[in-house]
């Protein structure tokens, strides 16, 4: 039944609407009884546009952020007033809800339009909205450039709608005067003695009662269900768990994980230091062994040049031949010594290399952690190769940079956590305020089961009439009967289909435990494997530098040996001999 007993008007085209008088003049301000200003004027400096037809289409636009949480709060409440469907949720609602806001209150002043983007800017126009719409807007509702538009248009509705609700005649007068009118016109007819009209009008009164009473019905089921949906908001809300104990403990994840953090790169700053100074010593012992070979290839060419420079008989220049060659064979074998030590740098050189590659791929892991925990500061870990110290291979900002910003996001989270606080404070508050609307909503039902047992004593009067249209019912009820056990018959069939199913699942969720079993077992096996090669790697690199350390102890005796063999022979060349020995053993001691 239409609202108000207004007329309900024809679908408007595109091209127009047809020329019908408002609920009101839309062509001036709202003036009943005096200037009245709306819900955002008195939140505002701005005067109240809805209805009027200001200086500029401007001036009706809200603009700026407290006049837009104003108009969205008061055209909530109007929607919530009236058990709407839909409610726009702050900042920015989306579409669907600005779409369905916009249906339902057009619904309310007797406008339905099928398309809103055709038809809504033309009845704007019709209705001399001071806002502008473009279809752009309507097309695109839930981006942030057309919400200005779209909720100045929507609260100027409301505006419209409220006053329109305002105006009109109340229902329960009217249905009060079409009651006084029936029995008047009842007792008109029987006192003429026209008891065929008096039947008529008796027939079309009880088809309006049964009606008024079908539609008072489903009304109480609706409240019905909206109360027992409040119930169980209500309970919800005060049997689960706070927000901020939820914050509080989503606050501790986060701070383990920042502790947790923390602790890989101290670890693995330890580890690049430790690796560090490992390659630093090597490098060193690498270049006194260069500087040692290329002191001693110096001193046999000078020793070669003085030898070429002396006279010699035969006998001397066979010995010096025999000495010469036993000297190439010392120096082949150290050259083969110094080629066994440039090859123990390379691998040494590869070890350090993949070392480097590890410490990239951690911190490429450690920047992705930075990244997700959105610091704000867009620190990188950055590794240079070339570095000879930890400082110089991890950099030092880490300190200044990153550090702050971990302290600066755990203060983020304690202001965040009081915020949500408020929050849960606001909701708390909300909840008492939906308490009490359920209890309006309770005194209301009260009302309306009174009339409804009123109007059950009147039909009480009338069950002789409705007992033929009983049997014709129950004949529809056998075959709802018959379509309710078909429908019970097929309810079984997927019952056991579920039933199935739920077997099915359960039977892939074991399988993928025992799968995941398995593949926790064979990544532990990895792992004692992985333990296993760098253990045995260890021991490796000890029994190599052990062999080093006696391969250069046999050189020396070598030498030393060669030294002692070349002063007993007490030729001519004894004192380079012995200053070669003497230097021998200043490079022994050393």
């Amino acid at each position: 039944m239409q609202r108000g007993g207004r007329r309900r008007l024809p679908k408007a085209s595109i091209t127009g609407f047809p020329e019908r008088a408002a609920p009101f003049d839309v062509g001036r301000p709202f003036d009943i009884g005096g200037g009245r200003d709306s819900d955002a004027s008195l939140c505002s400096s701005r005067p109240s546009s809805a209805g009027g037809r200001p200086s500029s289409a401007a001036s009706a636009l809200l603009t700026d952020r407290s006049s837009q949480s104003a108009a969205l709060r008061s055209v909530n409440a109007y929607l919530s007033s009236l058990s709407a469907p839909t409610s726009l949720r702050p900042p920015l609602p989306s579409g669907r809800e600005i779409t369905d806001a916009f249906r339902f209150v057009l619904a309310r002043l007797d406008w339905p339009l099928a398309d809103l983007d055709d038809d809504l800017p033309a009845l704007l126009r019709h209705l001399h909205c001071p806002v502008k719409l473009n279809r752009s807007a309507l097309k695109a509702p839930g981006t942030p450039h057309a919400w200005p538009p779209l909720l100045s248009v929507l609260y100027w509705l409301v505006q419209l709608a409220r006053v329109s609700d305002h105006r009109a005649p109340s229902t329960d007068t009217t249905a009060t005067n079409d009651f006084l009118l029936y029995v008047a016109r009842s007792y008109s007819l029987f006192i003429g003695g026209d008891d065929d009209a008096v039947a008529d009008l008796d027939d079309e009164y009880l088809r309006k009662a049964q009606h008024q009473a079908a539609n008072a019905t489903a009304a109480v089921e609706a409240l019905e269900k909206q109360a027992n949906g409040l119930e169980a908001k209500l309970r919800a809300l005060t049997s689960g768990p706070s927000r901020r104990e939820a914050l509080e403990r989503e606050r501790a994840v986060l701070v383990e994980d920042v502790k947790k953090f923390q602790a890989v790169v101290d670890t693995w700053g330890g580890k690049v230091a430790a690796m560090e100074s490992a390659l630093g010593d090597w490098e060193k012992e690498l270049e006194a062994k260069e500087k040692e070979i290329r002191r001693t290839c110096e001193e046999n060419e000078e020793l070669q040049k003085r030898i070429n420079a002396q006279t010699v008989n035969v006998r001397d220049a066979e010995r010096m031949k025999r000495e010469l060659q036993a000297v190439e064979r010392d120096i082949a074998e150290a050259e083969s010594g110094r080629n066994v030590l440039e090859e123990k740098a390379w691998e040494l050189e590869a070890a350090v290399g993949r070392k480097l590659n590890e410490l990239e791929v951690l911190s490429e892991q450690c920047n992705q952690a930075i990244r997700k925990l959105k610091l704000g500061n867009d620190f990188q870990f950055a590794l240079n190769a070339r570095g000879s110290s930890p400082a110089e291979v991890l950099g030092t900002n880490y300190k200044t940079i990153l550090k702050p910003a971990l302290s600066a996001l755990a203060e983020d989270t304690k202001k965040a956590s009081v915020s949500k606080l408020e929050e849960s404070i606001n909701l708390q508050k909300q909840s008492r305020e939906n308490a009490k609307m359920l209890e309006e909503k309770r005194d209301r039902l009260a009302a309306l089961q009174f009339k409804i047992d009123d109007a059950e004593s009147r039909l009480r009067l009338l069950k002789n009439e409705m007992e033929d249209y009983a049997s014709k019912c129950a004949a529809e009820v056998g075959k709802m009967k018959e379509e309710f056990m078909a429908k019970e018959d097929q309810l079984c069939i997927v019952e056991k289909e579920a039933e199935e199913f739920l077997k099915n699942s359960e039977r892939k969720l074991e399988d993928a435990v025992r799968e995941s079993d398995e593949e926790v077992q064979m990544c532990a096996r990895e792992l004692l494997t992985l333990i296993d090669a760098v253990s045995e790697y260890k021991e490796y690199m000890e029994s190599t530098i052990s062999g080093m350390k006696t391969d250069l102890s046999e050189v020396a005796d070598s030498v030393s040996s060669l030294l002692t063999k070349l002063v007993i022979s007490g030729y001519q060349l004894q004192p380079l001999w012995s200053e070669k020995s003497m230097l021998h053993q200043t490079k022994m001691r050393s």
